[in-house]
């Protein structure tokens, strides 16, 4: 009876799922990646919103220039209806000339908002000086703001920026490496040298030996087909690839801000005691009136009084012993009632005796 039940737990264990990742959330293609677009244009039919600065003015009698319409030189064309605008966007790999993506529209003068308006016909260019898109249409803009004539003014998210949805149109492709030489490479999202071991043992182990190799902590080469169509299918089967990648360095981030705290799953400490009292001092002030009496001819004193109070805690010691886990140091942390600003100035100072071995990260 126990040697079946020792068997069955043996085959429970064996078949526990494995914490693995797929190959296409762990990596990259090395090559295949978007690229950067920006441009400058105008944003028009605002409701008195626009900035109607100078440049905005001289790029606004130049686009009239080009249609064919003269504008004399003693007229200054400022309009609050126009706005100067920055437009950027990210042209995905493998995009096509014909296809669509988003741009965000952002305002570089002084316009008070640009809900309402449309971007005309603007081009996007690229970091080589090439135009890779065309982007003009109406803005979306979450945010919105009111001013009243006293100079009270109401703003709820930013009015100022904006964003079209397959507004630019595709008009140059990005030449990418995806198809040339007689390998590939893929690039771990996160460095670590066991994780590239394992990635290469496990393609070996599906495809033959030989046929991935780990360069370093993030490459690894694969040897692929040169035709892009088997190219396509060989790396269809590769994403879907299950891998159990390397435990992460042993890490404690703290976020001085908002008191977060993220203690990592390899976290340990030296054999340690840990005393940690506070001190809190307040500061009252207190004005004192002193009148004399109505008949009197004296004058109302003004005395300030200042009250201090000092309250020092006695802080509890607690002991870590020899390599505790994760548990342990949230168990004795619970127990002592630490507060997180508390917990930060404990972390920090056994990262300083060398009690703490992990990276200590302050954000």
């Amino acid at each position: 009876m126990k040697q079946a039940l020792i068997c069955f737990l043996t085959a429970v264990l064996a078949s526990a799922p494995v914490m693995a990742d797929r190959l296409k959330d762990i990596t990259s293609v090395a090559g295949v990646r978007s690229n950067q677009l920006v441009g400058y244009g105008l944003v028009v039919g605002l409701e008195g919103t626009g900035d109607g600065t100078d440049f905005t003015s001289k790029t606004f009698r130049n686009m009239l220039n080009n249609f064919g319409v003269a504008i004399p030189a003693d007229i200054d064309p400022q309009s609050d209806n126009i706005a100067a605008v920055a437009i950027h966007a990210n042209l995905p790999p493998f995009a096509k000339p014909g296809q669509t993506i988003d741009v965000t529209v952002s305002a570089i003068g002084d316009a008070d908002s640009l809900r309402g308006g449309s971007l005309l016909m603007a081009p996007l260019k690229g970091a080589d000086g090439q135009v890779y898109a065309i982007a003009q249409g109406n803005l979306v803009v979450s945010g919105f703001g009111a001013e009243g004539a006293d100079g009270s003014r109401l703003s709820v998210n930013v009015p100022s920026v904006g964003r079209i949805p397959n507004g630019a149109s595709v008009e140059r492709a990005v030449p990418n490496a995806f198809s040339r030489g007689d390998s590939l490479v893929l690039n771990l999202n996160r460095s670590d040298f066991t994780t590239a071991r394992r990635v290469a043992e496990q393609i070996n182990g599906l495809l033959g030996p030989d046929v991935a190799s780990a360069l370093d902590a993030t490459s690894i080469r694969v040897r692929a087909p040169r035709d892009s169509s088997q190219r396509v299918a060989f790396l269809s089967v590769l994403e879907n690839l299950e891998v159990d990648p390397g435990m992460e360095q042993a890490k404690v981030v703290i976020n001085s801000r908002t008191g977060t705290i993220i203690v990592g799953q390899n976290v340990k400490i030296s054999p340690v005691a840990i005393t940690h009292g506070g001190l809190t001092i307040a500061i009252n002030e207190n004005i004192d009136v002193n009148q004399p009496n109505a008949l009197a001819e004296g004058e109302t004193v003004i005395t300030p009084r200042t009250g201090i109070t000092v309250d020092e805690n006695s802080g509890r010691m607690f002991e870590f012993a020899p390599g505790p886990t994760l548990s342990d140091i949230v168990e004795a942390v619970n127990q002592v009632g630490a507060a997180p600003g508390d917990l930060m100035a404990i972390l920090e100072a056994l990262k300083q005796a060398g009690a703490l071995k992990a990276e200590l990260v302050v954000i």
